[in-house]
């Protein structure tokens, strides 16, 4: 019957019952996954949140009301020590044009390809002897680079959470 289906030679009951086969299939696929969704596990809890020092008690909606959902504390690793190759250097991955955060400071230049920092989202780099942390996000496309020191105090290396 399958194979008929495919070259047209299938009845008009054969199609009604393919039809009811492929309905029901993704009926059922639709409560199983709306079971998940609604499941107590799939729920967010405050004992779910380890590593993080965030103060839960400081909400405005039930945490029950949050799905997990993407990658875990520091699923998208940081770049921690970037590795840089000269401009002028034939380098086969990196287009002419390639789309770059071009960054200078104190007279020293870098660039940070974005097909990089897809992947990544963020760097840890020292530039001039400046620690700074370039960030991207993919979603929204853009960048922004922060100085890791405050008051003249390193501030530890930055992941994504």
């Amino acid at each position: 019957m399958a194979l008929m289906a495919f070259i047209g030679g299938e009845t008009k009951m054969e199609a009604k019952i393919r039809e009811f086969v492929i309905h029901f299939c993704l009926s059922a696929v639709c409560v199983v996954v709306l079971v998940a969704a609604l499941s107590p596990a799939a729920r967010v809890r405050r004992s779910d949140l380890p590593g993080f020092k965030t103060n839960t008690d400081k909400r405005t909606i039930d945490l029950s009301e949050l799905r997990g959902g993407g990658p875990g504390k520091d699923g998208i690793p940081a770049i921690r020590r970037p590795k840089f190759v000269s401009a002028r250097r034939n380098v086969r991955w990196l287009k002419p044009a390639e789309p770059v955060i071009a960054l200078t400071v104190n007279g020293k230049a870098r660039a940070y390809p974005l097909q990089i920092l897809i992947w990544h989202e963020m760097v840890n780099d020292r530039i001039a002897d400046v620690p700074v942390l370039v960030t991207f996000c993919p979603l929204c496309y853009t960048a922004i680079v922060f100085e890791r020191s405050i008051e003249q105090k390193l501030r530890d290396e930055m992941g994504v959470i």
